[in-house]
């Protein structure tokens, strides 16, 4: 399965339109677990200290309770509001039958000397009844922290803990800890950037052998992420500008989590707008680090719902999610502008700024190279269709199977509409409220990506907070307020018609 992915890549890469199918065969699921499989979401509470009540929370928890995610991991730093949060979000996750556990982040914490510091911090929470509990334990993790002394965290808290922490092989001591989590949820050089031809090239299933092997039968739990861009200017202090490959990455990395079959799984992340990792709604209520220049009028809430079935079919220890497909479900994204247009006059990061980290570059964003100007689809079908797409007048056709299965066409410039046929008859059909454009949105270099669904989902704006430092660097007039239209723009007549080649498909996984 893996070298076919790989494979699928390959083709993925020199195509105009590849597909990917995942094969349903009964007889080849495997039997459910007997220890159950947990799904986590790394939630920030670093943005969110506007919330004042558990009900600010409440949406969040029961989007995601309703998509088979059992818990949030509550990233904290050493804020002085952290307090406040957390004892909202332990009440609303009680108040919802959702659970909840700490994550510690060790940019804020200090891995040499925080050891009581984060050890008195789960003695605080770890006795509520929304904690999460593994195997009787109190669950705890992480983001980084190797070095920590975890026996002085053990002592400290007076718990019985199971850690968890992102360790990293050969770094950090995987003795004394119960599991391990990898953030490294994207194809990379091994330094924290996107791979460069030939340079060192890592895929995550790469990262996973490597957990695997530290952990020795440990609890491990699996990165899953679709994006990840950041492109902040010297308007603030911690300027970083780069991409990973994405792509089709949610899609191929859930089918790897379903062959590889971990304990846990972390989804990268509910709500990390500045990086583009988010499957959380727009509207929740958060404050802006500066990512709202790029996330503005981006949702991406359709990411969780092609998840579900995954996590189902996960959770079941199923091989394919085609058995929990129950409605006919079209999912779509694609980058706001081509990677070839040039912002150089007007984007922020075009000025020096502090590089102390080595994640700031000029212009594009470091990895750019590594995308394709397509537009990536994955459909759900309850039997099988034909889905049309039509990109700005160029239309491609796919006669997609039941089930879960993926392709991308080159994209235009101009409006994306998409359509599912059967016996000639539309089924389900919709225009996205955004368009590719030619033109550099608020100046910048957007690698972000609009996620859309057909059926079309709920209005998702950016709430005021969530628009506060929209403007703060930008050499452009652009207007801190949600602008996707109220309807479509009207879909473009046909001008060329494409019937999509379908790569291998996979065998029954």
């Amino acid at each position: 399965m893996k070298l076919l992915l790989r494979s699928l890549l390959l083709l993925f890469a020199s195509s105009s339109a590849l597909s990917i199918v995942v094969q349903q065969n009964e007889s080849d699921l495997e039997a459910r677990q007997t220890t159950p499989k947990l799904v986590f979401a790394h939630f920030m509470i670093g943005i969110v200290a506007n919330r004042g009540s558990p009900a600010d929370y409440d949406a969040d928890m029961t989007r995601a309770k309703a998509a088979g995610i059992d818990a949030f991991a509550l990233n904290i730093g050493v804020d002085p509001y952290t307090d406040q949060q957390l004892t909202l979000a332990y009440q609303s996750a009680a108040n919802n039958g959702m659970k909840v556990f700490i994550s510690f982040d060790f940019n804020w914490y200090s891995a040499g000397g925080g050891a009581t510091q984060v050890g008195q911090k789960i003695a605080q929470y770890g006795h509520l009844p929304a904690q999460l509990l593994v195997d009787g334990k109190v669950f705890v993790s992480s983001f980084a922290g190797d070095g920590l002394d975890v026996a002085t965290v053990r002592s400290v808290s007076g718990l019985n803990i199971y850690f968890a922490p992102n360790f990293h092989p050969g770094q950090g001591n995987f003795g004394v800890i119960d599991g391990a989590l990898n953030w490294m949820a994207w194809p990379n050089n091994g330094n924290n950037k996107a791979p460069v031809p030939g340079g060192p090239s890592f895929s995550v299933d790469a990262g996973d052998k490597s957990y695997a092997a530290a952990l020795a039968g440990k609890g491990y739990i699996a990165p899953a992420s679709g994006w990840f861009f950041t492109h902040y200017g010297p308007e603030v202090s911690y300027s970083k500008n780069w991409v990973f490959p994405g792509d089709l990455l949610w899609y191929l990395r859930w089918l790897e989590i379903l062959t590889l079959k971990p304990r846990f799984v972390e989804i990268v992340t509910w709500n990390d707008y500045g990086e583009s990792h988010y499957i959380g709604p727009l509207s929740s209520p958060h404050n802006d680090d500066g990512g709202s220049k790029w996330v503005n009028d981006m949702p991406h809430n359709g990411w969780l719902d092609m998840a579900k079935p995954f996590i189902s079919a996960f959770k079941a220890g199923a091989a394919s999610p085609n058995a929990y497909i129950t409605q006919d479900q079209l999912i779509y994204w694609y980058r706001p502008t081509p990677k070839a247009l040039n912002c150089d006059a007007t984007d922020t990061t075009m000025v020096p700024a502090n590089n102390g980290s080595g994640n700031y570059f000029n212009g594009r964003p470091n990895g750019y190279d590594t995308l394709k100007d397509q537009v990536f689809v994955v459909s759900l079908l309850t039997s099988p269709g034909t889905v049309v797409v039509n990109s700005a007048g160029t239309v491609y056709t796919y006669n997609a199977p039941a089930g879960a299965s993926a392709f991308a066409v080159n994209f235009k410039v101009g409006t994306q509409s998409f359509t599912l046929q059967r016996n000639g008859a539309t089924v389900i059909s919709a225009t996205s409220l955004k368009a590719i454009q030619n033109t550099c949105p608020c100046g910048l270099y957007n690698f972000n990506v609009y996620v859309g669904t057909v059926p079309a989902g709920f209005s998702d704006p950016l709430g005021p907070n969530g628009l506060n430092l929209l403007t703060n660097g930008l050499h452009v007039a652009c207007q801190a307020a949600p602008s996707l239209p109220a309807s479509p723009p009207p879909t473009a007549a046909p001008t060329t018609t494409i019937v999509a080649t379908a790569a291998p498909t996979s065998p029954p996984i």
